[in-house]
């Protein structure tokens, strides 16, 4: 489930979201459990060119992931944290990776007591 907020009616934009968010996620081989999109005016009603987009990943057994990025432009600060959240998923991926490559301690023992 990913969740969008603070974007308004820009199809666009939550279309490129939904899009590169899908991709990541699937690559990881487990759902996540939620995945929030927020953007916010750091300058409020002031103005001021100040956009900042903040990416919540839930993923199973594993503390939540969460990045945020400012920039001028909405596009801009999703692009800016979503760079910051691919390297920290892909760690997520690296270890899940490993600890399925190699077997577990009583698996080796069981077979070395088998082979004797």
């Amino acid at each position: 489930m990913i969740g969008i907020r603070g974007v308004g009616a820009d199809r666009v934009l939550r279309a490129r979201i939904r899009g590169r968010l899908d991709r990541t996620l699937r690559r990881l081989g487990v759902a996540p459990v939620e995945a929030q999109v927020v953007f916010l005016d750091d300058n409020g009603p002031k103005g001021g060119p100040a956009q900042r987009c903040a990416l919540t990943v839930r993923l199973p057994y594993r503390p939540l992931v969460r990045v945020e990025h400012t920039a001028t432009t909405s596009r801009s600060a999703f692009d800016g944290a979503f760079a910051a959240l691919e390297p920290q998923l892909e760690r997520y991926r690296e270890r899940q990776r490993e600890s399925r490559r190699y077997p577990k301690k009583y698996y080796a023992a069981k077979r070395l007591l088998a082979g004797e």
